[in-house]
């Protein structure tokens, strides 16, 4: 993922939100928080208590000593790596990393970062070529504020664009990382941003399976996804302070890795295989 979700994550709690950028909904964002759907009964004490904590994201910046270290002493089973951002830049280690993944009995899995730049299905052809994905390798949409240039936040409708083109190319619907006040159409006061909507329930972003970003220890869902469940929940973040989340040091080291992403998958290790090479969609709860 991209810088912004370090700081914008970390702070969620402390970040000013003002109400839905959109113009159909007359919701305070406020409001919409209070009636946001908790994502777990309760305060999360150990995220393993809700799933396999074996999967990390990755990009460039992130250090990796070995990955077969990570595989046999830190639990590691899938790795989600950036692959691309807008239409011209892609992860100068994705490849390589695939490769290093492969070795070591990974899954593999790569995601797109969205901009405004371009359409979405540009995006979209762009991130499928710089993948080239086999049928085992899980795709997704990182779906966010830009901190870098705000200004070039991906938009709703370039995301759905993005999502059709990608389920036209394989057949199956990319993961959908997201915030859930982001996803709701928040306003980021400190930057004046928004989705420009929410994400509509029973639209083509709500099709796709939730992967919930949300460091609290009582996350929440967006309202597209209530009564529903996140497929992966990004509990911590890289950062080495703030965005490490409210775990401690479970939050961001791995035997092999320096600093990385960690995520829960809803369910255990057979199902995230079967679910990763496509052989089940259905979503579990």
């Amino acid at each position: 993922m991209s810088l912004s979700r370090r700081h914008f994550l970390a702070g969620l709690g402390a970040l000013a939100l003002s109400g839905c950028a959109s113009a159909s909904s007359s919701t305070s964002g406020a409001r919409m928080a209070r009636q946001r759907p908790k994502a777990t009964p309760g305060p999360v004490m150990n995220p393993a208590d809700l799933g396999l904590n074996a999967v990390i994201d990755l990009n460039h910046h992130n250090a990796i000593q070995d990955l077969s270290v990570a595989q046999l002493y830190g639990g590691l089973r899938g790795v989600i790596h950036k692959a691309s951002e807008g239409n011209d830049w892609f992860d100068p280690l994705y490849a390589v990393r695939r490769d290093m993944a492969a070795q070591a009995g990974l899954l593999w899995g790569g995601y797109h970062f969205g901009t405004r730049q371009h359409s979405g299905a540009e995006q979209a052809r762009f991130f499928l070529q710089v993948t080239q994905a086999s049928p085992g390798t899980l795709l997704a949409l990182d779906l966010e504020l830009n901190e870098r240039v705000p200004g070039n936040s991906m938009t709703l409708d370039q995301a759905e664009d993005f999502v059709r083109t990608v389920y036209a190319a394989t057949g199956r619907l990319p993961l959908l990382y997201v915030q859930p006040s982001w996803a709701d159409g928040e306003v980021v006061a400190r930057y004046g941003q928004s989705l420009n909507g929410a994400i509509a329930e029973g639209s083509v972003l709500a099709a796709c399976d939730l992967w919930l970003a949300d460091y609290r220890i009582e996350p929440e869902l967006p309202s597209a996804w209530a009564g529903r469940n996140w497929r992966f929940w990004q509990y911590a973040g890289d950062g080495p302070m703030g965005g490490q989340g409210p775990f401690g040091p479970l939050s961001r080291s791995l035997p092999g890795v320096e600093r990385c992403d960690r995520n829960v998958f809803a369910g255990d290790e057979a199902a995230l295989t079967a679910y990763w090479t496509g052989e089940v969609t259905a979503r579990t709860s």
